[in-house]
């Protein structure tokens, strides 16, 4: 069996050292377990509830010729040293009931009559088995009993148990007694001591001892039983006689006694009829007093209850009033930059105001209230009358603003001067209504919809001015020769200088087209997304490729707005939003930059008339842009992005088909001698070519190569076949100038390498037809004479042939 904590000396040395600077004396100590119970009503124990370790010390403290008792609870702290939690004086201790639900009877409540509020659940205290819950208790019981001299009430112990207990168990319980004059002194406690009753011992140990001499002293002479029993008569006679005389002798005290008796009854009597009177007239009084109180606790309910609904109507009430300053500002106030402030404080005041009218910031019980109703009306009506006038506004505003700048030319661009649109001022003054679109979207979000419609027709008008401006000047501006479609005709002469006209400038123009507006596109329309309160995350940070940082001669400072639409394709499961709102945003965005490709169709379609060939440089131009807009997702500049890049592509589809029609035309010709004219002319075609190529242009002069290359090795095998005789030096020579000519570029481009080898392979298949023809022609007789006389080898005998 595990040894008690109630022995345990670290444990005491660890009590003491808690509670020391006291002057208290552990007289015991020992681990518990903490839970919570009620009086009178059973719980598990552990269910609900956690029990905590806890370790109970009782103590001592000498004060003077009294010694006082205590029951601490120590607690561990966190790092396992015990330190005092609660402290109860034993003189105080009315009660201690055992657990009957608890099966292993170790828990027990402890009940003190100076807490100040009984209706609290009283801790329980739960012991390892029951021999340490009698120890704990009977050294309680014993100092109650020696400190105190009394006994608390005990509820479910069984008294013999316990008795039983302490006779089989007695351990040495330290006590103090008060009393000596040497101050408290440690005694053992006995077995009689340790019998206890409910409320307090039948017999003490001194009259048990006196009782016992006293019996000692007397004879009884019952040796024999007739003798005992004759002398038990005898006896019994004589006191008969001796009461029987006395009675006699005392007849006369009887009578007197009798009639003070009867006085007396008479008395008590008249007593008994006037003690019923007033208890009649006392019992009237008490219903009087009752229903006195009764109706006085009913007006101070009532009194209290009036008080509380005043404050709850006042609260109400300030609830439902309409300051008139704020009233005047929703109706009839000016829009005007200087009366923001009161304006989006009358927003934010009527915002709250509809929200505490709500349910769940509104008792219930208040919603379907008539003023509550009557309220809730008239500040919807507000609502509508300000939403009302801050659109119609706002329309105007917006339109002004844009009729302003489209009616000073200084914003445009001038003949001889690019300007680039600036619309800082713009965005400025669009930004000091933004809190108010705020406000109108809280308030209603349906208004959003004609103002992001008319924010974008005006603004289209604007951007679409710029742009042509742009555009036009910029075309003026660029200084460029043209050059010619015409490369691989076969009509044209053997010279080609007119090819060499340097057309850079025309790519520059395109680029700066780009450069200058795509950033600004993509700006406005993050600008408009946040403007407008587009619910949409933010993209790319500021100085990113959206803002024009990835584009070639990029000299465009920041912007501020770092709001980006996603697009609904690639960003909607990352974005979380709906896709109704991506939707509307697109839509939007469709109406304010529709209408601005035009003017770039216009400079691709410029620079193509000018070099066909710079729809190379131009694709590059576009396949970078458009790679660094992939990270936001300004939606509509993708697509205008996209359409360019297709517009180049188709121009430089035409240009490919014109030429490929050119070497065609050859076929048609008078009879072809020597080397072709395109295969030289194709060669300074692809040098020029590979010099444009910028980027991810690649792909389509690959596309270009395939095309040409295969049209003029078709066009240079039907040549052959018109004049079968001379066939094989067409084709020799051809090929071997195609060879010469594209030896150094097909070192570097493994599209024009492939056409090489192939060229190379017909080359040599050529060259080994014409040598067989030549060799047949000239050694033609000699052929013959060896083929007749293998023939008569096969025909005649040798004697005949001597």
């Amino acid at each position: 069996m595990a040894k008690s904590s109630a022995d345990d000396e670290e444990l005491r040395r660890a009590c003491e050292a808690a509670i020391e600077g006291t002057k208290q004396k552990v007289v015991m100590s020992i681990r518990v377990a903490k839970s919570r119970g009620i009086w009178g009503k059973s719980a598990k124990l552990g269910r609900g509830q956690m029990a905590k370790p806890r370790v109970l010390a009782i103590s001592t403290k000498a004060k003077g010729q009294r010694t006082k008792a205590f029951l601490r609870v120590l607690k561990y702290s966190t790092g396992g040293v015990l330190e005092p939690a609660k402290l109860y004086k034993l003189k105080h201790l009315s009660k201690v009931e055992v657990v009957t639900n608890d099966p292993s009877g170790c828990t027990f409540m402890l009940g003190f009559d100076n807490l100040r509020s009984q209706s609290v659940s009283p801790p329980q205290w739960t012991l390892r088995n029951v021999d340490d819950r009698n120890r704990l208790l009977m050294c309680i019981l014993n100092i109650c009993k020696d400190v105190l001299g009394r006994f608390p009430k005990v509820v479910g112990i069984d008294v013999v148990e316990m008795a039983l207990w302490a006779k089989e168990n007695t351990p040495t319980i330290p006590k103090q007694l008060g009393n000596q004059q040497d101050g408290p002194v440690e005694v053992a406690v006995a077995e009689g001591d340790m019998k206890v009753t409910v409320e307090k011992e039948l017999v003490s140990q001194a009259e048990e001892e006196d009782m016992e001499a006293l019996l000692g002293t007397y004879v009884m002479g019952i040796g024999e039983a007739e003798a005992f029993s004759e002398r038990l008569k005898r006896e019994l006679q004589a006191l008969e006689a001796a009461n029987v005389h006395a009675i006699l002798e005392n007849v006369p005290l009887m009578d007197e006694v009798l009639q003070g008796l009867e006085s007396a009854t008479n008395c008590v009597e008249d007593m008994d009829e006037w003690l019923g009177i007033f208890n009649v007239k006392l019992r009237h009084m008490r219903e009087d007093i009752e229903s006195i109180e009764t109706r006085n606790n009913k007006l101070e309910m009532h009194s209290v209850n009036n008080k509380s609904l005043v404050e709850e109507l006042d609260k109400l009430l300030e609830r439902l009033r309409i300051p008139s300053e704020y009233a005047a500002c929703l109706t009839g106030g000016s829009f005007d930059e200087a009366r923001m402030l009161q304006n989006i404080e009358a927003c934010e005041w009527l915002t709250n105001a509809l929200r505490s009218l709500e349910v769940p910031s509104l008792d219930p019980c208040y919603a379907d209230m008539r003023a509550v109703r009557e309220k809730r009306a008239e500040l919807d009506k507000l609502k509508s009358t300000f939403v009302r006038r801050a659109s119609e506004f706002l329309r105007n505003y917006f339109a002004s603003l844009v009729d302003f700048m489209i009616s000073d030319k200084s914003y445009f661009s001038q003949r001889g001067q690019l300007k680039r649109p600036d619309h800082a001022d713009l965005r400025y003054k669009c930004r000091t209504y933004a809190r108010l679109l705020q406000h109108l979207k809280s308030l209603d979000k349906n208004c959003l919809g004609p103002l992001r419609k008319a924010y974008c027709s005006s603004l289209n008008l604007l951007l679409r001015r710029e742009a042509r401006e742009f555009a036009n000047e910029l075309r003026a501006s660029t200084k460029a020769s043209r050059n010619p479609t015409v490369w691989l005709e076969g009509s044209t002469g053997s010279s080609q200088n007119v090819n060499n006209a340097d057309t850079s400038t025309v790519s520059e123009a395109y680029a700066k087209m780009l450069t200058i507006f795509i950033p600004l596109l993509v700006d406005e329309s993050s600008f408009f997304a946040h403007f407008m309160c587009f619910e949409v995350p933010a993209l790319v940070p500021p100085g990113g490729l959206a803002n024009g940082k990835g584009g070639p001669n990029d000299n465009d400072d920041g912007n501020d707005d770092d709001l980006g639409i996603l697009d609904i394709d690639d960003n909607d499961s990352k974005s979380g939003k709906s896709t109704a709102e991506l939707e509307a945003l697109n839509e939007s965005l469709r109406d304010l930059l529709d209408g601005i490709q035009e003017d770039f169709y216009a400079v691709v379609d410029w620079a193509y008339k000018i070099d066909p060939l710079r729809c190379i440089s131009m694709h590059g131009i576009t396949e970078r842009y458009i790679s660094g807009q992939k990270a936001d997702a300004a939606g509509f500049v993708r697509l205008l992005l996209d359409d360019l890049e297709s517009r180049i592509s188709m121009q430089f589809g035409r240009f490919v088909e014109e030429a490929c029609h050119q070497i065609e035309r050859n076929e048609r010709n008078v009879r072809q001698v020597g080397v072709l004219s395109y295969i030289p002319r194709f060669a300074t075609l692809a040098t020029r070519m590979e010099q444009y190529i910028q980027g991810q242009s690649r792909d389509l002069v690959d596309q270009a190569y395939t095309k040409f290359v295969t049209i003029m090795f078709v066009t240079l095998d039907k040549i052959g076949q018109a004049d079968p005789k001379y066939a094989d030096i067409l084709l020799l020579e051809n090929y071997a100038a195609f060879q010469n000519s594209l030896y150094d570029l097909a070192n570097v481009v493994p599209t024009l390498a492939k056409f090489y080898h192939q060229a190379s392979e017909a080359y040599e298949q050529a060259c080994t037809r014409f040598i067989s023809t030549i060799i047949y022609y000239q050694f033609e007789r000699l052929f013959q004479f060896a083929r007749r006389i293998e023939d008569l080898m096969y025909t005649i005998t040798p004697e005949e042939a001597l």
